[in-house]
């Protein structure tokens, strides 16, 4: 947009507001509004047709190819998967001959139709879907003369306002008066270009509309006769499609069910496969009983008791790694006999003995360090006893006061305020709690207690 349109567009924004929620005087044609909807639906129902067509022409073409590209598919398919490793008959050459041939035969047929397709599929596009967008631009031209036009009007009803309103005012001024003149023309001027442009579509458009009947009447029938021309051809070639492998003597479901024979059944006693229809039970995930975390070694128990460590021999030999207490049975859990053999340690006060690794000594295993490390006590139970909570400190009011603006905190004489926050200095306002309500009061007003050295008295576990 120019900076000339910009400035228009601003001009005409408040008789848009108007018009939009039909405020003042409006200039309304009902001829020029019957063929404005009109030609909408004329621009609405174009763009259609030209789009289904074009949707068409893209199907007809689509269908064509996915056929080849199916029988593609099926070819890849019937072919011998030979000289791989995962094949355990890599040597031997299997396939289904016939089925190759059969896609290879019907991968012709299809391409021979497309082919043949090409020149009509062509007329679509050279008769329908070109004509429809030809159509479409000259639209998009007519819809920019009605644009024109309601600009043109939003101008002839925006001058006109303003001349009105100055011819209404009862004393006018010079200024008043070079306005009016100004007004006065450029009503002229908007009035006989908006009388242009309404004029000249409401003579236009039903000369379109007549010509609209004549461009969509064969363009239908061209349509229509270039359909049947494919369908024809498609049921021709398909109809003469003489392929052995494909017995079209016995019913469809009939043929298929001695096709497949018993496939499925084979398939579902394949132990990778587990169909669900089977309704069999699934063997266990991974088989077996889980094994135990360290194979065939005795885990070591980590609730045992201090270890116990062998003196060092006489003749200085290496000193033993600490045996610990095990397990016997590789499982996860652990008998109630065994734990009873193993009871856990009584609780003591007194650290536990620790055996520190000696150098030169074999490595233990994790399980046995863990085991090997001292257990910190648990806490001591608490005992129940008495706990002193201090009292908060207060100050005992000397005088009467009242509170002189908002969170001011009033009382009386020989009231008990429970001190939230104070200064040194007493000739500040200190903040106190008195019946549940909190707020300011002098701190000269009242005389400081001393902190009570009672104790409430709580019970605590």
């Amino acid at each position: 947009m120019s900076f000339r349109g910009l400035q228009k567009s601003v001009l005409r924004a408040p008789q848009q507001f108007r018009q939009k929620f039909n405020i003042g005087e409006q200039t309304k044609d009902p001829v020029y509004i019957d063929s404005e909807r009109r030609f909408q639906e004329l621009e609405t129902e174009t763009k259609h047709l030209h789009d289904e067509s074009k949707k068409y022409f893209d199907a007809i073409n689509g269908m064509l190819q996915h056929q080849i590209e199916f029988s593609q598919a099926m070819t890849e398919i019937y072919r011998p998967i030979s000289g791989r490793m995962s094949d355990p008959d890599s040597l031997v050459v299997h396939g289904n001959i016939e089925g190759i041939r059969a896609c290879e035969e019907y991968e012709a047929i299809v391409k021979d139709l497309q082919q043949t397709l090409a020149p009509e599929l062509e007329m679509i596009e050279s008769r329908v879907i070109r004509p429809a967008n030809e159509l479409l631009d000259v639209i998009k031209v007519i819809r920019k003369t009605a644009l024109k036009r309601e600009h043109k009007k939003l101008d002839y009803d925006r001058h006109r306002a303003t001349l009105k309103k100055l011819q209404e005012k009862k004393e006018k001024t010079a200024k008043d008066e070079k306005a009016t003149w100004k007004a006065e023309n450029e009503v002229e001027n908007s009035t006989q270009e908006f009388n242009y442009f309404n004029d000249l579509l409401k003579d236009e458009l039903p000369k379109l509309f007549a010509l609209e009947k004549q461009f969509i009447q064969p363009l239908f029938q061209s349509f229509y006769y270039m359909q049947l021309n494919i369908f024809y051809t498609l049921h021709e070639k398909m109809q003469h499609c003489d392929i052995g492998y494909f017995d079209l003597t016995r019913d469809i479901e009939e043929a298929f069910h001695a096709k497949r024979g018993d496939v499925q059944e084979q398939a579902e006693k394949l132990t990778i496969v587990k169909f669900k229809t089977t309704g069999l039970k699934r063997p266990p995930k991974y088989g077996g009983a889980r094994p135990a975390i360290e194979g065939t070694k005795p885990a070591g128990l980590l609730t045992a008791g201090p270890s116990i460590s062998a003196p060092a021999s006489e003749s200085g030999g290496e000193p033993t790694t600490p045996v610990l207490a095990t397990a016997t049975k590789p499982s996860w859990s652990r008998p109630a006999a065994e734990l009873a053999d193993h009871p856990p340690p009584p609780y003591s006060s007194m650290p536990t003995a620790v055996s520190h690794p000696v150098p030169g000594a074999k490595p233990a295993s994790l399980a046995a360090v863990a085991a090997a490390k001292a257990k910190p006590p648990p806490p001591k139970p608490k005992s129940s006893r008495l706990v002193a909570i201090p009292r908060a400190e207060t100050a005992t009011a000397l005088y009467d006061y009242a509170a002189q603006a908002e969170g001011d905190l009033s009382f009386r004489q020989g009231d008990e305020i429970e001190i939230v926050t104070r200064t040194p200095n007493e000739n500040e306002w200190w903040i106190g709690k008195l019946n549940g309500k909190e707020g300011q009061f002098p701190g000269r007003s009242c005389c400081v207690s001393r902190v009570v050295k009672r104790c409430e008295l709580c019970f605590q576990n």
